[in-house]
């Protein structure tokens, strides 16, 4: 088994490639760590892919490539690294040169000596404009508030995790984000971070927009609900559907009985028709019942599904 495994999804980064690799190359060497590095091809239309085959051909036991037949995104690229990945500790950056390959060594002696399952960079002195920084301290510190988890920056591309880490967690969507919060939901709870360097970006440009930050937000939401009611659907639907059934039942019934009091006094008194409260509380009631039934569909999917059975196994004698 190698040391270190050093995952490298990139999109249009051919520029950079040959820099990176010499650089994760001369620090692997001064420390006498045995590495590979996975390069994830996501659908560059540069010479991406060429350079990558020629860092091959020079460095058949170091280097390993992945080539996508168009761009899906960092997600699909991480897992798809993952899957081939044979070092104990397993290192993520980006092809920018943006993260430093210096950090490496003590990101390993984290996950090897001090014990930790996963070790997030902290990119506290940043190069980027006020326009990407802001943003992120809002999305950073919305995420440690819903994950628990008390990372100052869970985007940051550099991470280290233990190979079993990674062998057990599927990462989908847009869900790199949240790494460590994925991690944590498989049950890995020892999770850290270091403070990295930071480099502006020396070729090309950023692949990222603003949009990323809306999206992130709607991802973790999808997370938190399904770390929270994902094999337990009718916990959520079923609540939220009862209550606002009897909701409406209690107001149809105020209603009613408002009716019923005015013709047993002979008080003149609208038809119950006539009254916008009574299409709320029939609606509530609509609405209740419809989330009960979803919550119980949930539950019979749920039921029925191959992998409500799947659990992974962190020992066996």
């Amino acid at each position: 088994m190698k040391d270190i495994s050093v995952v490298v999804p990139l999109y249009n980064e051919d520029e950079s490639l040959p820099e990176l690799f010499d650089w994760i190359n001369r620090v692997m060497q001064e420390n006498n760590f045995s590495f590979e590095v996975i390069f994830v091809n996501d659908g560059s239309t540069d010479r991406s892919w060429d350079v990558i085959c020629e860092l091959k051909n020079q460095f058949p036991d170091k280097v390993k490539g992945i080539k996508f037949r168009r761009n899906y995104g960092k997600s699909p690229a991480l897992h798809s690294g993952f899957d081939r990945v044979e070092g104990k500790v397993v290192i993520t950056m980006d092809a920018d040169l943006q993260d430093s390959p210096d950090e490496i060594p003590g990101l390993y002696r984290m996950i090897t000596e001090e014990g930790y399952d996963v070790v997030s960079g902290w990119k506290k002195k940043r190069y980027d404009p006020l326009s990407k920084t802001l943003p992120t301290k809002l999305f950073n510190a919305t995420a440690r508030k819903v994950s628990g988890i008390t990372l100052h920056d869970f985007n940051c591309g550099l991470k280290a995790y233990r190979q079993e880490v990674v062998k057990n967690i599927e990462v989908y969507g847009d869900m790199h984000r949240y790494m460590p919060y994925l991690a944590k939901n498989a049950g890995f709870k020892k999770i850290g971070e270091k403070v990295v360097q930071h480099q502006a970006r020396k070729y090309g440009t950023t692949k990222f927009g603003l949009d990323r930050f809306i999206n992130g937000y709607l991802d973790l939401i999808t997370l938190w609900f399904f770390s929270k009611f994902g094999k337990k659907p009718m916990h959520f639907f079923g609540l939220a559907g009862s209550l606002m059934f009897f909701l409406g039942l209690i107001s149809v019934m105020i209603i009613g009985g408002m009716k019923l009091y005015a013709l047993a006094n002979g008080i003149s008194h609208h038809l119950i028709t006539e009254s916008p409260y009574f299409y709320i509380a029939l609606t509530t009631m609509i609405l209740g019942t419809q989330l009960f039934l979803a919550g119980f569909l949930g539950e019979l999917i749920t039921r029925n599904s191959s992998e409500r059975n799947i659990y992974k196994i962190a020992e066996e004698i």
